[in-house]
């Protein structure tokens, strides 16, 4: 074990790791980049972080104030992002709504992500076992008299890019369970101008980047806006964090070369990749 306690060895050298001297470019928004930068430089890593895509607060609070003021006649509320978990609770704190309005509310969340939620508001519900929104699905589904339940969804509300089908997908099959689904944008995804990475980019085209690590569909789509073509990155391998991730990036014509099985956290991602370059050594 290179790891000891959760922290670096600081005596284990670095050719040791699996992940020597490889550069990972990290195009998740900066709050899960460096989650994820984290991860890989425990593997020897060299993180590079390009996001391209930000999250930020909404222009317009009208709809989301709108169902926060009623939000006590919700059956569920199903988080399916950290920044959903964010930007719901900072606004009910804004709007002087107490915590305790959540108190008949069955709260769901993804992963890691049910850190975040226990730290706003001390449970979780539902961690769906599959940290995906057909897990979500599966686990609603096992419910007796889940059809007879309404459900609120943070949604972002995505601009400058295509929206990804993930959350489209999930508000159709929750309907398609009988759930009466209200979906709300809570806050903004939207792409990065591509001219403030013209030394990542450059070095992507140079083919001195070993990875190009994708942990959403939005950044996959973001990040081809800010390439030429495939040519342009057919040196790196490309790393998806899930199977969302993977068949979307795929759908866009990218070749995907490493999957992450363990998608329930970033560690999980690392390992992919640290495993892709182990078997390819061998």
């Amino acid at each position: 074990m290179h790891i000891i306690t959760g922290e670096i060895n600081p005596l284990t050298p670095s050719a040791k790791l699996p992940l020597y001297g490889k550069r990972i470019v990290v195009t998740a928004p900066i709050n899960y980049a460096s989650r994820l930068s984290e991860q890989i430089i425990r593997k020897g890593g060299l993180p590079i972080l390009m996001p391209t895509i930000e999250t930020c607060y909404l222009s317009n609070y009208a709809e989301l104030d709108q169902a926060l003021n009623r939000i006590d006649a919700f059956n569920w509320i199903i988080f399916t992002s950290r920044n959903g978990i964010t930007a719901f609770f900072q606004r009910l704190e804004n709007l002087d709504i107490p915590i305790s309005v959540l108190q008949n509310c069955q709260l769901c969340a993804l992963g890691k992500d049910s850190e975040s939620l226990l730290s706003f508001c001390g449970r979780v519900d539902l961690i769906p076992a599959e940290s995906s929104p057909a897990g979500i699905i599966t686990e609603l589904r096992k419910i007796p008299h889940i059809q007879e339940k309404t459900v609120f969804l943070p949604a972002p509300e995505v601009v400058g890019l295509p929206e990804p089908d993930v959350i489209p997908n999930l508000f159709s099959d929750l309907q398609q369970l009988g759930m009466k689904v209200t979906r709300v944008p809570t806050y903004i995804t939207q792409g990065l101008d591509k001219n403030i990475y013209s030394v990542e980019l450059s070095l992507i085209r140079q083919g001195i980047i070993d990875v190009i690590a994708f942990s959403s569909t939005a950044e996959v789509e973001s990040f081809l806006t800010m390439v030429n073509s495939h040519s342009d990155y057919e040196h790196c391998a490309v790393a998806c964090f899930g199977p969302y991730t993977d068949a979307n990036a795929k759908k866009l014509g990218v070749n995907v070369s490493i999957l992450s099985k363990d998608y329930s956290s970033f560690e999980g991602f690392a390992e992919a990749i640290a495993e892709f370059f182990t078997q390819a050594s061998k």
